[in-house]
């Protein structure tokens, strides 16, 4: 099962975690998307976006015509979030014109705090 996790964190954070990885040689459990804020995450994951992942989440590589099918929507109105997604790095985008969320799992993890 390929697992993706969506995370608030930052560039430092993702650095780090990197680097980490790097130096133990070891893979990280997840891969990982990752937004500034959480702002950042609300703006680009809206709820209509969401549930388009929900859709494309194992459903392998689909076209404008088929996810807009499934998801009862208008094509192009789904084509515009499948561009924004795919702009923001969370889908793919095939030389055939497809898209895909290569992924079978989804864990989403942010954190709210006071700034010291």
């Amino acid at each position: 099962m390929k697992t993706v996790l969506i995370e608030v964190a930052t560039q430092a954070e993702v650095q780090a975690r990197l680097l980490a990885s790097l130096a133990s040689g070891k893979p990280e459990k997840y891969a990982h998307i990752s937004f500034d804020t959480a702002e950042a995450m609300a703006r680009t994951l809206t709820p209509l976006r969401w549930a388009m992942l929900e859709t494309m989440t194992g459903a392998g590589a689909l076209g404008v015509r088929e996810l807009a099918r499934r998801l009862g929507r208008d094509a192009k109105a789904v084509h515009t979030d499948l561009t924004a997604l795919t702009m923001a790095g969370v889908i793919d985008r095939s030389e055939a014109g497809k898209y895909e969320f290569p992924f079978d799992r989804v864990k989403v993890q942010f954190e709210l705090h006071k700034a010291a």
